[in-house]
């Protein structure tokens, strides 16, 4: 790859972490303090992002990679995305908001499968040239966070403006991508994206409590998402989203760790610590105080890299151990779809009703007895986990490289509900 083209690739990344992390976390903040939204209408707009992450793959796998160049139709996208957001900042009611954000998420969930295949595309050796390009975007998101905290605008509808002009930039920096015309292949076909060809993977019962642990871990993860913001904001923690960017720090750090963790634990005891991590840091949020124990809440954000990159990047590497070459996408696909669009929506619209379940007659949410529900969760899964999987396979040497890519795989898979395997070696 020549320079110009690992510059462009780059800036790509950058544009496209950095209009996704304008707003995602935010949303909720700003939903209850400038439209006066319930619990349950927050719960819904991020169930919104649920429900367009599963139309996502189809756009992408039976249209975008059969009929048009990938670098126009991610111009088109955020160009449409741009449009609909500059409706969106001027909407105060929250019902509407949730038509527009829905509307919004539509444009904006095909572009994680976009990016990503753009970027593979244009690669030689993706094992070694990609990571280095979509490490663009977890720094980007740090640094839009980062922007908006000290700017203190977590709470206004300036996080959808950057949006706006950021979707804006990147809808027209886009046309000057290198091309990458559709694929020779038509694309996936209807039962990859939706994973049919996995369905063989729950004759082994390991697995299909490891698929149902996937699933009902994204309750809490949804929680997190939508409700973490308001409630530190609420403990009186003060420049909010810089701090909440460590998360995606740790993230980085531990992921470092795997190769090490998978060698001396195995997969199975490294999920169960990524399940520990989840209940320890819920606890954490619901008794930390920043007046009197806001070390406990720095703790908690910085577990996000454990629950995260143990949890869901190890249960990767299981998946593709599992499921072998030949059905592998399919794999990936079915667990895609499950955890993030039907996983991650339960959890959406459940952590609104239960912020609204705990919210007083002040209007005060209590977050303790909130943050207690997804911990709940996670000792049930916890439970499920500890006494129903069993992994036959001894801890041994991992390859680094086969993790590297999976990393990134997880990431930009993380809401795209699709898996594009180009990148593994």
């Amino acid at each position: 790859m020549n320079l110009t083209t690992r510059v462009q690739l780059s800036m790509m990344m950058f544009l496209q972490f950095f209009v996704w992390g304008a707003w995602y976390g935010q949303m909720s903040k700003y939903m209850f303090t400038q439209l006066g939204a319930t619990g349950d209408q927050v719960g819904n707009a991020y169930t919104a992002f649920s429900l367009a992450m599963i139309v996502a793959p189809f756009f992408v796998g039976m249209i975008a990679d059969r009929y048009f160049a990938a670098q126009k139709v991610l111009g088109i996208l955020n160009l449409l995305g741009a449009g609909v957001l500059y409706f969106l900042i001027q909407e105060k009611d929250p019902d509407t908001f949730f038509w527009l954000i829905l509307a919004y998420c539509i444009t904006f969930a095909p572009t994680l499968a976009l990016t990503a295949s753009i970027a593979l595309q244009q690669m030689t050796s993706p094992e070694k040239e990609f990571p280095g390009i979509r490490v663009l975007g977890t720094i980007s998101w740090i640094v839009v966070t980062n922007i908006v905290g000290f700017m203190n605008v977590g709470d206004k509808v300036t996080v959808f403006q950057i949006a706006m002009f950021s979707a804006l930039a990147l809808g027209v920096f886009s046309f000057f991508l290198p091309n990458t015309p559709p694929k020779q292949t038509g694309g996936a076909t209807f039962s990859q994206i939706l994973g049919l060809d996995a369905f063989k993977l729950f004759k082994d019962r390991s697995f299909a409590i490891f698929f149902l642990s996937s699933v009902l871990i994204c309750i809490p993860l949804s929680f997190y998402y939508a409700m973490a913001n308001p409630s530190l904001t609420d403990s009186g923690m003060t420049n909010v989203e810089n701090k909440m960017s460590l998360g995606q720090a740790s993230e980085v750090i531990f992921m470092l760790l795997i190769p090490l963790a998978y060698v001396r634990l195995g997969v199975k005891k490294m999920l169960i610590v990524g399940l520990i991590a989840w209940i320890v840091r819920f606890v954490l949020f619901g008794f930390g105080d920043a007046s009197t124990s806001e070390w406990m809440l720095y703790i908690a954000i910085i577990l996000h890299g454990v629950c995260y990159d143990f949890f869901f990047v190890t249960g990767q590497i299981y998946t593709d151990n599992k499921a072998g070459e030949k059905i592998k996408s399919s794999a990936q696909g079915l667990i895609t779809l499950a955890t993030y669009g039907i996983g991650m929506g339960i959890g959406s619209k459940m952590s609104g009703l239960v912020a609204d379940m705990y919210t007083g007659a002040d209007g005060k949410i209590d977050w303790t007895s909130v943050w207690m529900v997804p911990a709940g969760i996670a000792g049930v899964v916890l439970l499920l986990f500890i006494f129903m999987f069993t992994d036959r396979q001894r801890p041994g040497a991992i390859d680094h490289t086969r993790v590297d890519v999976a990393f990134e795989d997880v990431k930009y898979e993380e809401h795209s509900g699709r898996a594009d395997r180009k990148a593994n070696p």
